[in-house]
């Protein structure tokens, strides 16, 4: 039994169907990996930046040495003069 022409067009727009939603889970997907990468790479030029005391922990993310919150000069030498 031969299929039938209408059957041969909707089987090839199917597979068409198919086709495009895979290609754009692809596109998607590679997209989220760039933004992902790019992100990584400028977060680690910039974290030592900021401030010299930070180091950035993929498990952790971004760590300081006091405990996480940065201290003014200011208000550091505000500290030692009340003492």
């Amino acid at each position: 039994m031969q299929p039938t022409d209408t059957e041969i067009l909707w089987l090839n727009l199917t597979n068409a169907g198919l086709g495009l939603a895979t290609l754009a889970g692809i596109g998607v997907l590679a997209w989220a990996v760039l933004r992902e990468v790019a992100e990584k790479v400028k977060s680690r030029a910039s974290a030592h930046a900021l401030d010299p005391h930070s180091a950035f922990i993929p498990e952790l993310g971004l760590t300081m040495a006091d405990g996480g919150e940065k201290v003014d000069e200011d208000e550091e030498k505000a500290k030692e003069q009340e003492k």
